[in-house]
């Protein structure tokens, strides 16, 4: 049976697909295989799914070394959610990919990119599935490596700018994850988490560890572009091509969220993290600042792939903010936030990637009038924008309404003001897409544009439907989410 076998097949295929694709050295064929390896994906990660919600934890010993002496596979319904998640957005984007990258990376290096993307896709879902820490370590660095690669095969010559800068970034933040690492090596002496978890438990030296958690909790947030510590990721998004910023967006910063959470509740413990230390009052200052500052700064921009980068920071501002609540709501909050804005942001990404197709830019002196040859596109943006706003029927009301009950259930009144006032900062970035796409006259340049090709268009309004199909009935993502948090609430048993 090869069932038993799908935590490690999940991220052997397409580890196996990328040399592959790089012998055969023909575009066509790299992009299918990306579409098979991404579309099986998917099916493992719902087969998972389904066994972690029948079974219990899945436990998958590589080479048959029992954990903890070997590296474990240890998937639960947190790390299943997850996986959904990426292989999800990964299928969806593969087959958007095809037409966006025809047009944006010369035809030589296309086997290349689906390379780079295969190995992205194996990176994060390692790092999803891996029990051992240092092991992480390494598919962090599989997938950082690949990405870099990835955003520098943009068109415009500051995306090599861009991904050096996002090296420098990932570099520092990978060094500091690492050195966390090694402290809890030190004492523990193990490094798969469950057994880390036992035996910090009996560790009676702390400031090593609270040092570990330090160094883990500053390298993982410059991985997730937690404010301030987004530097790189404006220029990423903007400069990098079209599909790259679509995956990255909706999956790579959610995959860091997640290693946040590992440690901090399944590895720490919410007792050392939040009871001992002042982690919840420095997440939510740290959230409200990238909720309010980042949406600020979005409003001001001219180019709307560095808005709605800057929208992601203060996003991210929202996922952090749930966690800091340290209850099963504010969980609950923060993971559903995952799903939801996984499926918006690579929505309006891929819909952006559109636009850039038929005009070569999306800056909004380029854009005037754009609804009224691309309606279908235009649209599938104010859906999108709604769904950041937060507007009931949308993905986006869910995970304000339980931040709002969450912040409410602690007592907080004033942290549900300023999630509703920090929605208003949406609103008016949000309206000047449509001011100028809806309300001014279109440039004569335009007039004969069309739509772009539904290869492109049924992917993103795929996402989009999500985003209002989920908003109607959010009983499957949030039963997974509040599950993934009490499960996180537990900590590894």
């Amino acid at each position: 049976m090869i069932t038993p076998h799908f935590p490690i097949l999940q991220v052997v295929l397409p580890l196996i697909a990328a040399p592959v694709m790089v012998l055969a050295r023909r575009g066509t064929l790299a992009w299918l295989l990306a579409v098979a390896v991404s579309w099986a994906g998917l099916y493992i990660s719902l087969a998972l799914l389904a066994q972690v919600a029948d079974g219990g934890v899945i436990s998958y010993a590589i080479g048959n070394w029992p954990p903890p002496w070997g590296i474990e596979y240890r998937i639960d319904r947190v790390n299943a959610f997850l996986l959904v998640l990426v292989s999800l957005i990964a299928a969806v984007v593969v087959v958007y990919s095809r037409a966006s990258i025809g047009a944006e990376v010369p035809r030589e290096q296309q086997y290349l990119f689906y390379a780079m993307y295969a190995l992205c896709l194996a990176g994060l879902l390692g790092i999803a599935a891996t029990g051992d820490a240092f092991n992480l370590f390494v598919f962090l660095e599989i997938s950082s490596l690949s990405t870099y690669v990835l955003i520098a095969m943009g068109r415009d010559r500051r995306a090599l700018m861009a991904s050096y800068q996002y090296l420098i970034m990932g570099t520092i933040g990978a060094t500091f994850y690492v050195i966390g690492v090694g402290l809890l090596y030190l004492m523990t002496g193990t490094l798969n988490m469950a057994d880390m978890a036992a035996r910090l438990q009996d560790v009676t030296e702390v400031r090593p560890v609270l040092a570990a958690l330090a160094f883990i909790t500053v390298g993982v947030c410059l991985k997730l572009a937690l404010f301030p510590l987004h530097v790189w990721l404006p220029n990423a998004y903007a400069y990098a091509p079209s599909a790259v910023t679509a995956f990255l967006a909706a999956t790579a910063t959610k995959v860091s969220v997640y290693v946040l959470l590992r440690f901090y509740f399944s590895v720490f413990g919410a007792s050392a993290v939040f009871a001992a230390l002042p982690m919840g009052k420095i997440l939510l200052l740290l959230s409200l600042a990238a909720m309010f500052i980042a949406s600020a700064i979005a409003i001001f921009q001219a180019d709307l792939k560095r808005l709605f980068a800057y929208s992601s920071v203060a996003q991210i501002g929202y996922i952090t903010l749930g966690i800091s609540f340290d209850s099963v709501t504010g969980l609950t909050a923060g993971i559903v936030h995952l799903f939801n804005h996984a499926l918006t942001k690579g929505a309006l990404f891929m819909l952006l990637g559109c636009i850039a197709l038929r005009l070569g830019g999306v800056r909004f002196d380029n854009i005037r009038g754009i609804a009224r040859v691309m309606p279908v596109t235009s649209f599938g943006i104010v859906l999108g924008g709604l769904s950041l706003i937060g507007v009931p029927a949308t993905v986006g009301f869910v995970s304000k309404w339980y931040l709002v009950l969450a912040a409410l259930e602690s007592g907080q009144w004033w942290i549900a003001l300023a999630i509703v006032l920090s929605s208003l900062l949406a609103v008016i970035y949000v309206w000047r897409f449509v001011e100028a796409a809806y309300f001014r006259e279109p440039d004569p340049g335009i007039v004969k544009l069309k739509e772009a090709p539904l290869e492109m268009l049924v992917p993103a309004w795929l996402m989009i439907a999500g985003c209002i199909y989920f908003g109607l009935d959010a009983s499957l993502t949030v039963d997974g989410a509040s599950q993934a948090a009490a499960t996180l609430l537990q900590g590894i048993r």
